[in-house]
């Protein structure tokens, strides 16, 4: 019997194949790792005002559930941990599960921007948010994600590098979401 063992809730066991249950510390961890890119038990704790213990506890958890994992690190006892890398190949229940907690976390994050707006620092009081409708193939609605991506590129590097951060720069949400519309049901046969 394993430490984790020990200290893993009754509701949730390891071995369990059960889905991991929401919980305040573990959306706060989530949500601070999308923030910051990677952060130890000790950081967590001091940014979210909970102890280091009860991070680490709930940072293993994330991890054991694939939510989480290792960030690279220099040796030592420090232990960073960074949301979970997912190739785009993969394709299994594991990434759906995280992509379903990742558009819940950026609803979340969205909301709290449309209510928190006024307490944020002049410059910042703005956003740039849009939407569109385009008829596109399959084809051409990738080649517009990839587009996105690229254009994209060249600040990603900052999430892992703080020194690559230009002063005043803040974390930003950049959520695109491309999908078909679907018919409605009384309008089906006049969509294809």
């Amino acid at each position: 019997m394993t430490e984790d063992d020990l200290n893993t809730p009754n509701d949730q066991t390891a071995s369990s194949g059960e889905e991991l249950r929401e919980h305040e510390v573990r959306t706060a961890l989530l949500g601070l790792l999308a923030e910051v890119g990677a952060v130890t038990a000790t950081e967590a704790a001091s940014r979210l005002g909970y102890s280091s213990g009860l991070c680490s506890f709930h940072l293993r958890q994330l991890a054991r559930h694939g939510y989480i994992e290792e960030a690279p690190h220099s040796g030592g006892r420090a232990r960073p941990w960074r949301l979970k890398q997912h190739t785009p190949a993969a394709g299994g229940p594991t990434e759906e599960q995280f992509g379903d907690l990742a558009r819940g976390l950026e609803d979340e994050s969205w909301q709290r921007w449309l209510t928190q707006r006024d307490e944020a620092p002049s410059e910042w009081r703005h956003d740039e948010a849009f939407s569109a409708v385009a008829y596109l193939t399959p084809e051409e609605m990738s080649r517009v994600a990839d587009v996105i991506r690229r254009a994209l590129l060249p600040y990603q590097d900052r999430e892992q590098r703080p020194l690559a951060r230009p002063d005043g720069a803040r974390p930003v949400a950049l959520i695109t979401r491309l999908f078909p519309l679907l018919p409605h049901a009384a309008d089906g046969a006049d969509q294809d």
